[in-house]
């Protein structure tokens, strides 16, 4: 379920089938037509605000419950592990930055170091060379 449509759509059904009632009955305490209630059960309409009071009355839930996304057992597994391998991946790519930045840096005082003794030696040979003609 991806929208809030298809959300209620689903909660709504779910809480009319525990209350026990049909679309009939339901559509009776709420003051509409059995099809109005089929047509918001399929997603294919949403119900007004105040419509959303009297179901959630009728049902004898908070109007909160009609809203929530609420996955089967296996749907929240599925969730929760792409979230963890999603933290998982941006963890090891967050380290990984820092080995290669400091790696990196770690490098560049290699080649400076080494560069700057090879330009003593070099200095120090051209110098004693010049000295000796």
């Amino acid at each position: 379920m991806t929208n809030v449509r298809e959300i209620f759509a689903y909660n709504l059904k779910n809480k009319r089938r525990y209350c026990g009632f049909s679309q009939a009955k339901l559509a009776e305490l709420v003051n509409v037509s059995t099809h109005h209630i089929a047509t918001i059960e399929t997603a294919r309409n949403l119900p007004t605000l105040d419509l959303v009071e009297r179901m959630a009355k009728a049902l004898d839930i908070e109007i909160y419950e009609l809203f929530i996304n609420q996955l089967s057992p296996p749907e929240e597994m599925e969730h929760l592990y792409k979230i963890v391998a999603s933290n998982i991946d941006q963890l090891l790519y967050e380290s990984m930055e820092r080995f290669c930045q400091v790696t990196a840096k770690k490098i560049e005082q290699a080649v400076s170091e080494s560069v700057e003794k090879t330009l003593i030696v070099n200095y120090s040979r051209n110098k004693n060379d010049s000295t000796c003609t």
